[in-house]
């Protein structure tokens, strides 16, 4: 396949806006942001990086959001802070990566709807509202889901108020199909796949990827092996979950949410095969077997996908919506400017 199409596969993905709607990096270090010089190698324009998960105590993504904002400040001549969309082509056109930040939990907000502008205003540019579990904002996608709380709601029409993109990965059926009816802005699912190709309770059912679509959503495929299917983190995998979603709501509502992590988490197995029983909770081991050595696919699975897409019969136009332009027409539609007041 690479002799065919993979000097075509790199010609697309140097000409377009390339976008990664998630990078799960558990927060230890702001100088990990380092390591995103892989991403921008593999042709990844703007990337969102996770500064919380609902595991972790609430003032985590604080932390995370004042390190990682002084160490771009540090390292101006490698990344550009993602405060609006032209930071994205400022970044493209000096040769940097555009960073955003994202939540994975409104345990982040600590009860309170008003931290939502509080993160904004620090970067956070997408937020879902359950991880795995339930919470003061919604069910989790491992758990009863009782759908969205008053709590929720409110913390959705702030999101909606101050231009926060809604994402729906890692929540309950309930609570995503409740987020897209009441949403004044397009929900998203920013790293979840297509249940029908692989049914694991991450997944999502192609009824949420149809009304997601219909609301001018985008469901990001990721490349976390449990979701994949029976040969765990390869392209073939990924390509297999884009072309099922597209066949179901075409190309312009598809896009990557790869979910790479450090090199020292490469593999699943690192990241939970040693935790303890909180974090067991959260992943529980029904869904998430360790041993059998079940990774994620690093950014530099890109252009593989793409070769992929490419092999398919994918055309250009597509192939630039599916790894970019669908999550930026997005972001063009609902980040607002950062208002002090």
């Amino acid at each position: 396949m690479s002799g065919e199409f993979g000097a075509r596969a790199r010609e697309i993905l140097a000409r377009v806006v390339v976008w990664d709607a998630h990078a799960g990096f558990p927060f230890e270090r702001a100088g990990d942001l380092e390591e995103l010089g892989r991403w921008r190698a593999a042709g990844i324009d703007y990337v969102s990086v996770n500064i919380g998960y609902d595991y972790q105590p609430w003032t985590t993504a604080l932390e995370a959001a004042s390190a990682y904002r002084h160490w771009m400040r540090a390292h101006r001549a490698l990344v550009v802070p993602a405060i609006g969309v032209g930071d994205i082509a400022r970044a493209r056109s000096e040769g940097k990566i555009a960073i955003g930040f994202d939540i994975e939990g409104a345990n982040a907000l600590n009860g309170d709807a008003g931290m939502v502008d509080v993160f904004y205003k620090l970067g956070v540019r997408q937020m879902l509202f359950a991880y795995n579990r339930n919470n003061l904002a919604g069910g989790g996608c491992h758990d009863a889901d009782t759908g969205l709380t008053g709590f929720g709601r409110e913390v959705l029409a702030e999101m909606n108020r101050v231009g926060m993109v809604v994402d729906a990965s890692h929540c309950g059926a309930r609570t995503a199909r409740e987020l897209m009816e009441r949403s004044a802005t397009p929900v998203i699912f920013s790293h979840s796949n297509a249940r029908a190709v692989w049914d694991h309770e991450r997944n999502v059912s192609d009824e949420l990827i149809r009304q997601c679509a219909a609301g001018g959503g985008v469901v990001g495929i990721t490349g976390v092996g449990p979701f994949l299917g029976r040969r765990g983190a390869v392209a073939e995998h990924v390509v297999e979950h884009i072309d099922h979603v597209v066949g179901l709501v075409g190309a312009g509502h598809v896009g990557l949410g790869i979910d790479s992590v450090l090199e020292k988490h490469g593999a699943l197995d690192d990241m939970i095969g040693g935790a303890g029983a909180r974090e067991r909770f959260y992943w529980p081991e029904a869904q998430y077997a360790t041993g059998a050595g079940i990774g994620i696919l690093p950014p530099e699975a890109l252009p593989a996908i793409v070769e992929g897409l490419l092999a398919r019969g994918y055309d250009d136009a597509a192939i630039a919506g599916i790894v970019g332009g669908n999550f930026l027409r997005l972001a063009t539609a609902v980040w607002k400017p950062v208002v002090v007041d």
